[in-house]
């Protein structure tokens, strides 16, 4: 009967879910290190009377999230700073760097389980630096005001184990930034991308 009963435990332990043992560990905190790649619209409006359009930029990226409760968590969001070129029907005009903190909330649909999707809003606030002309903007002063905006959240997360993680999420952020160019305002740049990324989250 021990026998019997050391086998049917084993099993049992073995057959349970990563998720009952994620419950175990009793920390609220979690870290995510991964990359995201910053996807602009390619609508990205007019500037000076010519078709804007900004490219991609794919960077490490980190962020702390706080659960509240089981579902409910707080989350910020950091990366190396993206490069974008932006073009002017299709010439390279101007480069620009810029760093778009995320501050936000997700819900978590199936906490505690092995995958548990999840959405989220939050706010953005980008700050766009070291902006220099190319081309024919070679030597002109070009300067992109900062943007605050909504940022929308959704993804996944994967238990691994007790305490790792795999996740991928999605964003949607509102990002307009008034470009000027040689001290002239030229137009609004509607950046507005959306943002995929892939991390290791670690509880901790």
């Amino acid at each position: 009967m021990n026998y019997l009963r050391n086998i049917l435990v084993a099993s049992l332990v073995a057959a349970m879910p990563a998720a009952a043992l994620a419950d175990t560990v009793d920390t609220p905190w979690r870290i995510h290190v991964g990359a995201h790649v910053v996807d602009p619209s390619s609508g990205t409006g007019k500037l000076a009377g010519m078709h804007a359009s900004v490219d991609s930029s794919t960077r490490p990226t980190v962020s702390i999230e706080y659960m509240l409760d089981d579902a409910w968590s707080v989350e910020a969001l950091a990366a190396v700073p993206f490069r974008h070129d932006v073009s002017l029907d299709g010439r390279k005009a101007v480069t620009a760097k810029q760093l778009p903190p995320v501050l936000g909330m997700n819900y978590h649909f199936l906490a505690g389980q092995v995958v548990s999707p999840f959405v989220g809003v939050g706010i953005n606030y980008t700050h766009f630096y070291d902006a220099k002309g190319k081309g024919a903007l070679d030597g002109t002063s070009v300067d992109l005001k900062d943007s605050w905006g909504i940022a929308w959240h959704a993804g996944v997360d994967i238990a691994l184990d007790a305490r790792w993680m795999f996740t991928a999420d999605v964003r949607y952020i509102d990002i307009d930034s008034r470009v000027k160019a040689g001290g002239v305002h030229v137009g609004t740049a509607n950046i507005d991308p959306w943002v995929y990324g892939v991390s290791v989250g670690y509880r901790f």
